[in-house]
């Protein structure tokens, strides 16, 4: 009995003594620092607006109220002259609150004069952090000149889960532009072809009739094949029906204007998918809402212009509109809606990737309609590839790691591959890495899928500039 109740002694002493150093090792660890940190690496001067706003994250929820300080270092630019800011900078130095429940800060900066240029380097850093248990880390420092964008985190802005934008992005100066995907119809080609796209982002869908008078089309003349000229049939051969995925311009679903007037025949239109209202449960979309309907439409050229015709299918006469090319935009774009000319994406060098619902093909199955979708700008030179983490991780992925042959034209080169919409997020196992016209490289990770409260439609990425 007493052998029995020495053991038990024993082993509760040294349970004990475990506990005690665990409770001890716990009482010991340093916590993580709280940090502020630029959310962004840089802008570019000459493409930024003359005013543009730089956010800065806190590491945590701020706890107390403090503050930090930013220096700033300008060469050939003067603050109060060919630039400002809000907070205002006191001796090159401005002072923003942490306020207790805040997650993040900015910085607006303004743009006085118009005469800054490739000369000019101004230098934003995190000189001071006036918080308990702070540490200077991380993205420390901010640069604004006329050098690409280095890099930086962007949460994507395409609406929640009725992804009711589009949104493109140009890498080198971090600019977002956001059209609703519903604002456009058709669009018409800026560059050497005469070529007219359709807008797959509401999954439409076009068919040439054998006809080149619109007003002899109606509705008992195309019924019969009504059903086929639609997204996501399941049929292989409704692809004609689409634009090519993969963005070739001589591929898309309506041929080549032609010159002569009469080898341009009427299309019957359409118009897909209105933008759904309603609200899924988190980590779900609803894309399509009700049909759009249809539209029959002709087109034929004269000297740089198109003429588009367009009616309901019943209508007996048309209306008609002339459509200039526009060299420095991929497309010119038209809405019905309007019966007008309406902008959608930036000129064709100022964008690189674009986040949109769109009509994608299966092999064997045909189109069909995908969200959360990623396309580079091929029409505006851009090329991509993937890269898988465990050939080379990300943070070892340099200039040097790039393989020019790997480069694709094909616009869907990172297309739904980013993401898994059954385990909603972002895969992390591969990256991709994207040169823009200008030539410059840059590796790009897609972090998130969904926000913070699991709603799609609001995608995150990080990138940086190889160099």
């Amino acid at each position: 009995m007493k052998l029995i109740k020495k053991i038990t002694f024993v082993l509760f002493y040294g349970i004990t003594l475990l506990l005690f150093q665990a409770c001890s090792d716990d009482e010991t660890l340093t916590p993580d620092p709280f940090v502020v940190a630029f959310k962004n690496l840089s802008s570019n001067l000459s493409e930024i607006p003359n005013q543009t706003e730089i956010k800065l994250v806190y590491s945590e929820v701020a706890e107390e109220n403090g503050s930090f300080t930013i220096s700033i270092d300008a060469k050939n630019a003067r603050y109060g002259i060919d630039f400002t800011t809000v907070p205002e900078a006191v001796n090159n130095q401005i002072k923003l609150p942490i306020t207790i429940g805040e997650t993040a800060s900015k910085i607006v900066f303004k743009k006085l004069s118009p005469y800054m240029d490739e000369t000019t380097d101004i230098k934003l850093n995190i000189a001071n952090i006036s918080y308990n248990g702070s540490n200077i880390q991380g993205n420390i420092e901010y640069a604004l000149g006329t050098s690409p964008s280095l890099g930086g985190n962007i949460q994507v802005n395409v609406g929640g889960p009725n992804q009711p934008n589009q949104a493109f992005i140009d890498l080198s100066s971090g600019i977002a532009t956001t059209p609703r995907r519903d604002s456009w119809d058709l669009g018409f080609y800026g560059g050497a072809h005469f070529r007219v796209t359709i807008n797959g982002a509401l999954y439409m869908a076009t068919k040439a009739l054998d006809t080149d008078d619109i007003d002899s089309v109606n509705e008992a003349s195309v019924i019969a094949i009504q059903p086929e000229v639609a997204v996501g049939t399941f049929r292989a051969d409704n692809i004609a029906y689409i634009d090519a995925p993969n963005g070739n311009i001589l591929e898309t679903a309506i041929a080549e204007i032609s010159v002569t007037p009469s080898e341009n025949k009427v299309y019957l239109l359409n118009l897909g998918s209105e933008v759904s209202t309603e609200t899924p449960k988190p980590g779900s979309v609803s894309i399509s809402g009700g049909k759009r309907g249809w539209k029959k439409i002709r087109i034929t050229r004269e000297g740089n212009e198109y003429i588009l015709q367009y009616a309901n299918l019943n209508d007996t006469t048309h209306q008609q509109i002339r459509i200039s090319k526009n060299a420095a935009y991929n497309f010119t774009f038209f809405s019905f809606e309007k019966n007008a000319v309406v902008p959608v994406e930036p000129e064709a060098s100022k964008w690189d990737v674009g986040f949109t619902v769109f009509t994608n093909a299966i092999t064997g199955y045909g189109s069909y309609g995908f969200s959360d979708f990623i396309i580079h700008n091929r029409k505006g030179s851009v090329t991509a590839y993937r890269v898988n983490t465990e050939d080379i991780p990300y943070e070892d992925f340099t200039l040097t790691s790039v393989e020019d042959t790997l480069f694709s034209e094909d616009q869907t080169a990172i297309g739904s591959s980013w993401r898994s919409v059954f385990k909603k997020v972002a895969h992390s196992d591969r990256y991709y890495i994207l040169k823009d016209a200008n030539g410059n490289i840059y590796k790009i990770r897609f972090t998130a899928l969904t926000n913070s409260d699991g709603l799609r439609g609001y995608p995150e990425f990080e990138y940086k500039l190889l160099q």
